[in-house]
């Protein structure tokens, strides 16, 4: 007799049911997989404001040690995530882009102040620098293809700069995404820096976009109608609304996701 595997989301560091209790087959595959409700999604981002204040004040080194961390453990279970994605030769590379993805962001932690800040010159006795600042909570709705390199495309710079994330699975293929979060409770990730939930995209992106207390969203894994429902639904609250689909690793994905605090110091003092 095969026993089922069920899922869990992945909240606050642990893995916890539904709180509706609700589940569904992907595919009609042979697991169950949860299906979050709004309640799940507020513990979620609950969960992610407490934790954004101590993620956002660590060193950028000890960010980049975490994100390297976290990709050492992702790259020793990748026969399990080859096998998830498929396999073949696609699904290997989709693993190995993975793992160098979040290898590439964890470089970028001590980097980005310099390369996306500046010193403006002013006509005065006074210095005047902007310098990057992490937005806060961050939501991601991941791509339906691509399950697992299109969610860790769009989660890692989100980290690397200091923000915290709430992540929406793909519906259709989940299991990486919720596999993904048994790698990062397993490495040096904190708890509550990374949500991950699963379930149905038309209940949960409405709540997800006009959230108070979600300062941004990633709408790259939307289509064109769900991206114009978001931007309504994020008007109410003032979110921004990230609508970068570029694939290709770069430093100014991260600065997407971040604040440009401008300050000024007198000279001499």
């Amino acid at each position: 007799m095969d026993v089922r595997k069920t899922y869990k989301l992945f909240v606050n560091g642990e893995f916890v049911r539904s709180e509706s209790g609700r589940a569904y087959r992907p595919n009609g595959g042979g697991v169950n997989v949860p299906r979050g409700s709004r309640k799940d999604l507020r513990d979620a981002v609950r969960a992610a404001r407490t934790a954004f204040g101590a993620w956002a004040g660590r060193t950028a080194m000890n960010r980049g040690q975490i994100l390297y961390r976290a990709a050492e453990m992702l790259d020793g279970r990748s026969a399990q995530f080859v096998e998830l994605l498929g396999g073949g030769v696609r699904a290997r590379r989709e693993l190995d882009q993975s793992v160098e993805t979040i290898v590439w962001y964890a470089g970028w932690t001590d980097k980005l102040p310099q390369v996306t800040g500046t010193v403006n010159p002013v006509a005065g006795p006074y210095f005047n620098f902007t310098i990057p600042e992490p937005t806060g909570v961050v939501g991601v709705v991941a791509p339906e293809d691509s399950p697992l390199l299109g969610l860790v495309r769009r989660i890692a710079p989100a980290l690397c700069g200091g923000n915290v994330v709430v992540a929406l699975a793909s519906e259709t293929r989940p299991l990486p995404a919720l596999t993904l979060a048994e790698v990062l409770a397993t490495s040096d990730v904190p708890a509550g820096v990374v949500n991950i939930i699963s379930g149905q995209r038309k209940e949960l992106v409405p709540w997800l976009a006009s959230h108070m207390d979600v300062n941004a969203i990633d709408v790259a894994g939307c289509t064109d109608q769900e991206i114009k429902a978001v931007e309504e639904s994020a008007a109410s609250n003032v979110k921004r609304v990230i609508k970068i689909r570029e694939e290709e690793m770069s430093p100014y994905l991260i600065a997407a996701f971040m604040e440009m605090k401008t300050v000024w110091h007198p000279i001499g003092v």
